[in-house]
């Protein structure tokens, strides 16, 4: 078991890479900063063609992670590093000569996790394509005004969790987060139970009071 600081370290890395490597070159290149969840990782959905699979950045040849930077990894492959630019206000706090710290066991950790998350949300909405956003590095969807996702960790709960988020909040036990209602994913378990928990909040959004101002 991978403990919390390794994999908060882990996340941090691969959340530069996602948004100084990938998203930010992808956006300057073709207007979006959308990424995929692939085997082993995920990747950009459009050119520059890039993905993280195990611990290494993969296009035209592979490079680890662990103990290089940003900067050094956009030269490999010839991109433009930084972030998106005059998008949003947060983002990885990470700088493109960060020394990246990324464990294997940890990365692969979260790989499993954004696997359960993808199988998950496109279980309970099939219509809807799950995007791996660069700002707070989740996995999510919006179905009728409620947001759905997994995130692999934040300031507010430093591991991998499944939320749901009604763009009204709602009342209720349920909703336990100041932003709807999240789940642990080690509480969960697998890609079926994280459907049943999108499924359970979206029968509450639509019976649950909205809280009153």
């Amino acid at each position: 078991m991978t403990d919390q600081a390794t994999l908060a370290t882990t996340r941090k890395a691969l959340h530069a890479v996602a948004e100084l490597v990938m998203a930010g070159p992808q956006h300057r290149d073709n207007g979006s900063i959308r990424l995929t969840v692939t085997p082993g990782g995920f990747a950009t959905v459009a050119a520059p063609e890039l993905r993280v699979e195990d611990g290494e950045l993969v296009g035209d040849g592979r490079v680890p992670l662990n103990g290089t930077t940003c900067r050094e990894l956009a030269a490999a492959f010839q991109v433009d590093p930084g972030a998106p630019k005059d998008l949003y206000k947060e983002g990885s706090g990470a700088g493109l000569d960060d020394r990246l710290e990324v464990d294997s066991g940890a990365a692969r950790h979260l790989a499993e996790c954004l696997a359960i998350g993808q199988a998950a949300l496109t279980g309970f909405a099939p219509a809807s394509e799950p995007v791996l956003w660069p700002e707070h590095f989740d996995l999510g969807i919006t179905v009728d005004e409620v947001n759905y996702g997994v995130s692999l960790g934040d300031g507010y709960l430093n591991e991998p969790y499944a939320y749901a988020g009604p763009w009204k909040a709602r009342s209720g036990e349920f909703w336990n987060a100041p932003f709807g209602a999240v789940r642990p994913i080690r509480e969960l378990a697998d890609a079926t139970a994280v459907q049943g928990f999108f499924q359970e909040a979206r029968e509450r959004a639509g019976s649950d009071p909205v809280q009153k101002p």
